[in-house]
């Protein structure tokens, strides 16, 4: 099972994904939604300071047998076009070494470490490969794994349904 590819510190300032974890409820994704792709919101807002409006493919959701444990992931071009960004926001109270793992379907794409907590979840983040990007488009299910002890890993389904043309849509 291969690593995702992680991000250090990019420096990024995108309003909309830092809002969407900053406040005091369950994470949630803020901005204007521009539009829907299958199951996946196009979100866009002009962050303080910044010259053009940016945009991030969104969608929210819960564990099956668990609602209390939900992920909020956030797929984003950055703002200079040159790297692709997946951010999921995790729950208080993973097992943060654990880091989170993927499956594309049935297929395990590897686990990425949490790269900070905040005071509504913990985030992590990877720049999506054309491999890691493609195996999204093409697939159908993405299952991200959180930890919660470090024999139980809880699984939250993700509908890739409207991910490839909602991604390629955005600016």
């Amino acid at each position: 099972m291969a690593p995702f590819t992680m991000l250090g510190r990019l420096g990024l300032s995108l309003g909309l994904i830092w809002g969407a974890v900053a406040g005091s409820a369950p994470a949630s994704a803020q901005g204007v939604v521009k539009n829907t792709f299958g199951d996946w919101q196009m979100r866009c807002e002009t962050p303080a300071g910044a010259k053009a409006e940016q945009c991030a493919l969104v969608q929210n959701v819960a564990a099956e047998d668990r609602p209390n444990v939900t992920l909020l992931v956030i797929m984003l071009k950055t703002a200079d076009a040159k790297s692709r960004l997946l951010r999921v926001v995790a729950p208080l109270g993973v097992l943060l070494p654990a880091g989170l793992g993927l499956k594309i379907d049935q297929t395990d794409v590897g686990r990425a470490g949490f790269v900070r907590c905040l005071t509504t979840g913990c985030v992590a983040e990877v720049v999506m490969e054309d491999n890691l990007l493609n195996q999204l488009k093409g697939g159908k299910t993405a299952t991200f794994i959180v930890f919660q002890t470090p024999e139980e890993g809880v699984g939250i389904p993700v509908s890739l349904e409207g991910f490839g043309p909602g991604f390629d849509a955005l600016p």
